[in-house]
């Protein structure tokens, strides 16, 4: 008896540290949304920056994501100690984290030159994109992988699960970092010398070379994840670059009516870190025989589908709001607090239903087949949630407006 009271308290607690942490990086996502919201015309005088801000903001988020499921995992089944070094779990990941920044930094700068010129939009040279996307790309990994350390040696040190707080922590601090830097970087790179940034692509391809070296020379966890992580990575970057165009297309529409700009990022923050505490559940089930792949999910999974819906309908009511009355305080227009709140919920419950599917869909898969679903879970569904959210939200409000 005491067992089953002391095993509730603690999904109790665990519930109310997702919901804290979600309710926590709403606002603060929303922050990165007014910013979106505030650099409109740079957004426009800058042909292409648009269709980096999703692709870019998601692999912040899901490279740290993998970072943190990962280490969950680890100090759940008790492999995880506070050690740098190489050949240790904490240090091999951190190498591994950095590694894959670099390298998916350039694909997703290449990958946004080739996809918006093949959708006929104007767009700056693709060396420009690149050291946006690198440049902005190493600096803010570098910040969101601090955070995501600082995290889980917190979570570790005061026994809460990293499972409930890593992703919507990380995926925060990949919107409100990524998203200045980036504009910043975009706004410094086309104002430069072309022999400058011909120096700084220079770097960028050695940058390049040492991470190849690194996977080349590094430990088997390192290669593991490298080899397991870029292949999903790399394509992924193109439904965020997609999702990019998306906006991209309907960019005057949205700079016309910029609540909705201001939307976006609390929106895709908010279904990313729900479908990550999901994924990281999944995961760490999985590892400890808890969860069982099969075609029809268990008690367990349809627990977190629903917990999924309660955040759902908590957190995406408080994203409209906070996204129409920042537009109102700064001057923006607006189509109504009523609508907001119509447009953010409605989406959210359509893409978090995918996402519960997804989610279990791919961890149940990367298991069976002998892979590790901490690397698989939140890259998938966050880089889907991109694409599918962006549609999904256009969509609702073509419809509502």
């Amino acid at each position: 008896m005491n067992q089953m009271i002391a095993a509730l308290l603690r999904r109790h607690q665990d519930f109310l540290a997702g919901l804290v942490a979600l309710l926590l990086t709403t606002v603060f996502a929303s922050i990165a949304g007014i910013y979106l919201g505030s650099v409109n015309e740079i957004l426009i005088l800058i042909p292409g920056l648009m269709i980096l801000v999703p692709s870019s903001i998601n692999m912040r988020g899901a490279i740290a994501g993998i970072l943190a499921s990962r280490l969950s995992s680890a100090m759940h089944i008790g492999a995880f100690d506070i050690d740098y070094k190489e050949g240790s779990v904490l240090g091999d990941n951190l190498r591994a984290t950095f590694i894959l920044t670099v390298i998916i930094a350039a694909i997703v700068g290449m990958l946004g030159y080739i996809i918006g010129i093949a959708a006929g939009l104007d767009i700056i040279p693709v060396m420009d994109m690149i050291l946006i996307s690198v440049i902005s790309g190493c600096i803010a990994g570098v910040i969101v992988t601090l955070i995501t350390l600082i995290v889980s040696l917190a979570t570790y040190r005061y026994s809460i699960d990293l499972d409930m707080i890593g992703a919507p922590t990380v995926t925060t601090a990949g919107d409100v970092i990524t998203l200045p830097l980036l504009v910043i970087t975009a706004v410094l790179v086309v104002g430069l010398p072309q022999s400058v940034r011909y120096l700084l692509l220079g770097i960028v391809i050695l940058l390049l070379i040492l991470s190849i070296l690194g996977t080349l020379k590094g430990t088997d966890t390192v290669q593991s994840i490298i080899r397991e992580g870029l292949p999903l990575l790399a394509p992924l970057c193109i439904l965020g670059t997609i999702a990019g165009v998306v906006y991209t297309e309907g960019l005057e529409d949205l700079v016309a009516t910029a609540a909705l700009l201001i939307l976006i990022p609390p929106f895709m923050n908010g279904c990313g870190a729900i479908g990550g505490i999901i994924c990281s559940r999944l995961a760490t089930g999985m590892h400890m025989g808890s969860i069982e792949p099969q075609l029809i999910p268990g008690r367990e999974v349809f627990s977190g589908f629903g917990t999924n819906y309660v955040y759902t309908l908590t957190i995406l009511p408080l994203m409209g709001t906070i996204a129409h009355y920042s537009a109102v305080l700064i001057g923006l227009d607006s189509p109504g607090l009523l609508l907001m709140v119509v447009i953010a919920t409605g989406s959210g419950l359509i893409v978090v239903t995918g996402m519960n599917l997804l989610a279990y869909m791919t961890a149940s898969i990367s298991f069976a087949l002998g892979y590790d679903p901490d690397n698989f879970g939140i890259p998938v569904v966050t880089s889907s949630i991109d694409l599918i959210g962006a549609t999904v939200l256009i969509m609702m409000i073509h419809l509502v407006l």
